[in-house]
Formats: C-alpha cells, sequence, structure tokens
C-alpha cells in the first residue's frame, strides 16, 4: 500500500513513470495535511487557560478531524486502485460483439467509480472547512499559520480531486450523472475558493 511507504519511498513513486500515484492520490494525501493541521491547532488551544471557553469545541474538532484524517489516509490508495479499475476494463478482450459490448459497460461502470473516489474526497475535505475556519478564528493565535495552511491544502485537496472527478466525466455516456457530479464540483470548489480567501485575509491581518 502506499500509505505504508515512507515519505521519501512514496515521493520516489510519485516521480517515477508510472501514472500511479497521481494526482488523485496526492490530493487526498493534502486533505489528511489539511486534517492533521487543524487537530494540532486544536490540541494546542486545548488546556490553555487563555482559550477555556471554547475549550469543549476544540475537544470536539481534534476528533472529529483525527477520523477525517483517518479516512483521506485510505483515499490514498482508494484513488490509484480506482484508476488501476479503469486501466484493467480497457485491456478486457473486444473480438466479438459481445466482448466489445461487455468491455465499453465495464469501461463505464469503473469510470464512474473512478470520478465517484475523488468526489467523496472532495465532500470529506469540505466537511474539515468549517472547523479550519474555527481554529484559526477561536484557536491558539501562535497557531494561526498553520491553520491557514491547513485550509490552503485544503483547497488543493478539494481542487485537484475535482479536477480528477471533471476529467472522467468527459468519458461517460450517462447525462444525469455528469449534470449531477458537476454541480456538485461547481458548488464545492466555489465553497473552499472562498474559505481559503477568507482565511489567508484574517491570517494575513493577524500578521500584522
Amino acid at each position: 500500500m502506499l500509505t505504508d511507504k515512507t515519505i521519501k519511498e512514496f515521493l520516489a513513486e510519485t516521480a517515477g513513470d508510472a501514472p500511479v500515484p497521481g494526482g488523485g492520490s496526492i490530493s487526498a494525501l493534502n486533505g489528511s495535511i489539511a486534517a492533521a493541521l487543524t487537530g494540532m491547532v486544536a490540541n494546542l488551544t486545548i488546556g490553555r487557560k487563555k482559550y477555556a471557553e471554547v475549550e469543549d469545541e476544540m475537544k470536539t474538532i481534534a476528533c472529529e478531524v483525527a477520523r477525517l484524517q483517518s479516512e483521506l489516509v485510505i483515499d490514498v490508495d482508494k484513488d490509484s486502485e480506482a484508476y488501476n479499475r479503469v486501466f484493467a476494463a480497457f485491456k478486457l478482450p473486444k473480438d466479438t460483439e459481445e466482448e466489445k459490448a461487455h468491455r465499453s459497460a465495464e469501461i463505464q461502470k469503473n469510470t464512474k467509480y473512478a470520478a465517484e473516489v475523488p468526489m467523496e474526497v472532495a465532500r470529506r475535505v469540505s466537511k474539515l472547512l468549517p472547523m479550519i475556519e474555527a481554529v484559526i478564528i477561536k484557536g491558539n493565535q501562535n497557531a494561526i499559520t498553520d491553520g491557514c495552511v491547513a485550509m490552503m491544502c485544503a483547497k488543493v485537496a478539494v481542487v485537484g480531486a475535482l479536477f480528477n472527478v471533471r476529467i472522467n466525466l468527459t468519458s461517460i455516456k450517462d447525462a444525469d450523472f455528469v449534470a449531477r457530479m458537476t454541480e456538485e464540483a461547481d458548488r464545492l470548489e466555489a465553497e473552499v475558493t472562498a474559505k481559503e480567501k477568507h482565511a489567508i485575509e484574517i491570517t494575513k491581518e493577524a500578521c500584522k
């Protein structure tokens, strides 16, 4: 599994001549990093007298982002597996009409799956956004820049995952599926873009 590798091993494999791990896995990785940084800021807030009023909220955030972090780590491998399923479908025999029909159906089924996996990454990371915003605004202000980096990683995760969604949608014939996924992708991208802009503005102001 990719996530069992050391950082150096993972980077070396990413830099190699194989198509996976690619942008989808890297997007999921960025999401897990965003979750980890959010947890760090929350934990740096817990136990500080100055932030006693938000302690319960920070404890809740720390618990929730740890769960999302674990799920996003799984998504790192899941995205690469989704690509491999599409690749395998394209390698199916196509000598007879029956084989051609079966191959086409498998390609469509697995391409849908390859769009659904990064969409789930984008959805998962979008759940982080209000919690990242909370630690930036209410959390330990000595770690506000870490919270901002979490938000920037979240944007890379969401937008990167959605690019994988969009590229797969170009090969899908189910018009309703494409329309539904495109609408959701547009909404999630707009949301994370606005959240990142707000986080950067707050952090820049705090650094003056």
